[in-house]
């Protein structure tokens, strides 16, 4: 018997128009003071004040941060959690985009173990629980109220980093497509192409033998038949959902396919892990301070075209999962449909096409190759192995725009 699976998620996961009614209720099960990480933004919202006032009502005590940046600059989680330590909390509740979320698992992390944020990066760092986090996210693509991953901005380092680990995964997600609806189409249209991107890597990802060692080793163990539904789902809604919510935001069924898709892509990446679009994003963000979700998803058609001779079979129901039909094509038909359906739908919804358009500068392309291919936690999970001279070739047709020259 070759059948093997493992996932990582949180303990409850609520999803739907008006879920957000339930938060004091969770919160209550949790603990009696809550720490609150936002941005100042949401922090001003109806919602938002509705929410604290629903977990003051059921007797919580509750304080709010409200100065989370975007990326999460390391030493803004150091202020938070400084701030937070005289109020003991017992839960941590983050609210709004990713990085409120990734604020809330790194202050619960330093809150319960102590030390700096540094002591942590890397995978299984984290040396047991921590406070409980409800996650209760406002935006549709990162997928961090499923994931056990935070990232984070380090100013002494030129690369974003990342805290691994499966006690980092929220004790509750609270997913509300209510809570997406103002959300602008441009940001509608980075978070959810992040999405798609998470979840075509994770189901692609390599797809490891089931030794039982993985997993406990490892945080991002390759793609598995748990996985693997998480990611079709993704990939379903999204494929028929996304260009829709970025063209009406006031679709209530494209918002919450667009929030289910995301959440469903964390679900599957969180364990089965990203690939080579994520590891060329990083110094390629690094250098053009373009959104995340932008730069992966820049990268996503031509990574498919790369890696399509060894994943042939997964492109063809990537091909099937976004709606392209079936009829009369055989599998190699519609694995060059779904890379066409890609890079259609991120053009549509305006997504750079090539690392040229992003901003990358031509003679930083070799130094963005080199330090890609150091990822070794996502370049170890490319369906096709990748070596530098390989990196090298890749990220030159994206900066062209030659999708053919990817398929070398």
């Amino acid at each position: 018997m070759s059948l093997f699976a493992a996932i990582r998620l949180p303990g409850e996961i609520l999803f739907g128009k008006g879920q957000r009614m339930a938060l004091a209720r969770v919160a209550a099960r949790l603990g009696a003071r809550a720490l609150v990480c936002t941005d100042e933004r949401f922090a001003g919202t109806r919602p938002f004040l509705e929410m604290m006032a629903g977990l003051r009502e059921a007797g919580l005590k509750v304080l709010v941060h409200d100065k989370v940046l975007p990326d999460v600059p390391r030493d803004s989680v150091a202020t938070c959690v400084a701030e937070a330590r005289s109020f003991r909390p017992d839960l941590v509740i983050g609210m709004g985009g990713g990085s409120c979320l990734d604020m809330a698992k790194c202050a619960a992390l330093l809150l319960s173990h102590g030390g700096q944020l540094q002591d942590y990066y890397g995978e299984f760092k984290v040396p047991g629980p921590t406070l409980p986090v409800i996650a209760v996210p406002t935006t549709a693509g990162t997928g961090s109220e499923v994931t056990p991953v935070a990232v984070i901005s380090d100013p002494d380092r030129t690369l974003k980093v990342g805290i691994s680990s499966p006690y980092l995964i929220p004790a509750t997600a609270i997913c509300d497509p209510e809570l997406t609806m103002t959300c602008p189409a441009g940001l509608t249209a980075i978070a959810g192409a992040d999405a798609l991107t998470h979840a075509i890597e994770a189901y692609t990802a390599f797809r490891r033998p089931g030794d039982p060692d993985l997993p406990q080793n490892h945080v991002f163990i390759g793609k598995s038949a748990l996985t693997d539904h998480f990611a079709l789902l993704a990939i379903e809604l999204l494929g028929r959902s996304l260009e829709k919510a970025c063209a009406n935001g006031a679709d209530e069924d494209a918002r919450a396919d667009v929030m289910m898709g995301a959440l469903a892509a964390g679900c599957a990446f969180g364990t089965a892990g990203t690939a080579a679009a994520h590891a060329i994003q990083y110094p390629a963000g690094a250098l053009t301070h373009t959104a995340h979700g932008m730069g992966v998803a820049t990268m996503m058609p031509y990574v498919m075209m790369y890696n399509r001779s060894s994943s042939t079979d997964e492109m063809s129901k990537i091909a099937i999962a976004l709606g392209v039909d079936a009829t009369e094509k055989t599998t190699d038909d519609l694995a060059d449909a779904a890379i066409a359906e890609v890079g259609r739908l991120f053009s549509a919804i305006g997504i750079t096409p090539t690392l040229a358009a992003l901003g990358l500068d031509e003679d930083r392309l070799d130094w963005t190759a080199e330090q890609a291919v150091g990822i070794e936690r996502l370049i170890k999970n490319n369906p096709r192995p990748i070596d530098l001279a390989s990196m090298k070739r890749l990220i030159r047709a994206s900066f062209s725009g030659d999708l053919s020259a990817a398929a070398f």
